[in-house]
């Protein structure tokens, strides 16, 4: 090897280590706020931050790199029962199976999950706008009692921007969903009611999503000390989701982006999406 040569593949090695540095610190910018941001919406989101620094890598070989560092998204299991499905009240319709999602604030979606925390569990409710993906409304409370999914769903009604007089509510057949207390609830603010009817998943499918990013994606899976931080977590957890999450369903646009344009985009129905 000549002397130039040597020197030129000094330089070059320098000038790679330098970029990575770059890399390594946009990244670590997106994950603190979203710790199981993938590969390629990460490469979405700094990649206009990467032109700026002169620093040219595509798509592959960022998955390269990440990968050769172990910084690749780990899938992790989820499990724990917060469906009571065994009760006698009325059950609504599936409405979904047939609905076209053409804008915003038509269909909401509403499930229960865990939050782990010191010596036991918190519960958290959500209200999600299926067509924006947006999550409209939650409650984090230590029970599940009707009132949980009441305050939520009363957050979500605070939220519209559209002003639409009825709006489908879907849910599973939990019964905090069908009892009269929250039927009536929703009804007096114009929801319309629909529930799954079988216990397949993905008759609730984005109300299931959206508990999995949640928790999976933004540190809500481990363990918490105590409600009130919890409380905290889950606040700046569904502002981020809402306002900075890419969506490979919405054209890698945020929900809070899709919601404001409200039918700008053009979905197929909801049963299609699900399969």
């Amino acid at each position: 090897m000549t002397k130039q040569a040597y020197y030129q593949r000094i330089k070059a090695f320098y000038i790679k280590e330098q970029q990575h540095k770059v890399i390594f610190e946009l990244v670590h910018k997106i994950r603190v706020k979203m710790p199981q941001t993938g590969t390629r919406k990460l490469f979405e989101h700094i990649q206009d931050e990467l032109i700026k620094n002169n620093v040219k890598i595509g798509r592959d070989a960022l998955f390269d790199l990440l990968r050769s560092h172990g910084m690749l998204v780990k899938k992790t299991k989820r499990f724990h029962i917060t469906t009571d499905s065994k009760h006698f009240f009325y059950k609504s319709p599936n409405l979904l199976k047939e609905t076209a999602l053409i804008h915003a604030e038509q269909v909401f979606v509403s499930d229960i999950t865990y939050i782990k925390i010191d010596g036991g569990h918190s519960y958290l409710a959500l209200v999600t706008d299926v067509y924006s993906k947006k999550i409209m409304g939650w409650k984090l409370d230590n029970n599940m009692k009707v009132a949980l999914v009441k305050d939520a769903l009363q957050m979500a009604y605070k939220n519209c921007i559209h002003n639409h007089k009825n709006i489908i509510h879907h849910s599973d057949r939990g019964i905090q969903y069908y009892c009269p207390d929250f039927s009536e609830f929703a009804q007096n603010k114009g929801f319309i009611l629909s529930t799954t009817q079988k216990y397949d998943p993905y008759e609730n499918a984005v109300a299931e999503r959206i508990n999995g990013i949640l928790k999976y994606e933004f540190g809500l899976k481990y363990n918490i000390k105590n409600i009130q931080i919890a409380q905290k977590m889950v606040a700046q957890a569904v502002k981020t989701y809402n306002n900075e999450r890419l969506h490979w369903s919405l054209d890698l646009k945020t929900p809070q982006t899709v919601h404001r344009q409200y039918n700008k985009q053009i979905y197929k129905s909801y049963a299609k999406k699900a399969a």
